[in-house]
């Protein structure tokens, strides 16, 4: 579990006694009980079974995928998946690759619906991009509607493995992906997906072959 999910509790549950000493109806007593029971299953943090496979790129949330398309950047053709979480979703967020922090830039925003398409571009958001060798992967975490902070535990230069988990989003929010054009594409919209678990593509032989030979040289 994040601790953020004891801290929460502890003070709902410090608040649930204070009512109960002032003799409060019962019914105001249990809510923050019922509270503090809540930001603990909200916070929890199951382990995951990481891919793998060769050139797997594993989705860096859980949630319900609702983007999955190629589109033109200033660099080129990237495959960008989108992906929004719920309240009801695990929120630690993982790293969809191994690899270097080439990039970690938190972004000041708005905090529009996630859903909404203009949230990748106007919330609050951290961008984050892994040098995986003779590829790279970028991620944002978006601040949703209700969300309201992001955690990301990166800086540049550090180094990460596949499913890592490097942070978190508290309460509803998006995850987008960005991955090179040559990807093949194993989601599609309408699907959940797991965070670390679920492979959200898969680069070609080639790629990878060529990503091996270079950090064997380096």
């Amino acid at each position: 579990m994040v601790r953020d999910g004891f801290f929460y509790a502890l003070g709902l549950g410090a608040v649930a006694v204070a009512l109960h000493y002032l003799n409060m109806p019962h019914f105001l007593v249990g809510l923050p009980i019922v509270l503090a029971a809540f930001f603990l299953w909200f916070f929890r943090d199951p382990n995951r079974s990481i891919p793998q496979g060769p050139g797997e790129i594993v989705s860096p949330g859980d949630g319900l995928v609702t983007e999955a398309e190629w589109i033109e950047t200033l660099s080129g053709s990237r495959l960008r998946i989108s992906i929004f979480l719920n309240v009801f979703d695990v929120h630690v967020n993982r790293a969809p690759v191994g690899g270097v922090i080439k990039v970690c830039e938190f972004r000041k925003g708005a905090f529009m619906n996630a859903m909404n398409p203009q949230s990748v571009v106007n919330n609050e958001q951290t961008l984050i991009t892994i040098d995986a060798g003779s590829y790279e992967v970028s991620f944002k975490q978006i601040a949703g509607l209700l969300a309201r902070r992001i955690v990301c535990n990166l800086k540049v230069g550090d180094t990460v493995e596949r499913g890592q988990r490097v942070g978190l989003i508290k309460f509803g929010s998006r995850v987008d992906v960005l991955l090179p054009a040559e990807a093949e594409l194993k989601v599609k919209t309408g699907m959940r997906v797991r965070g670390g678990s679920s492979v959200l593509a898969v680069l070609p032989a080639g790629l990878v072959q060529a990503n091996s030979a270079r950090l064997a040289g380096a």
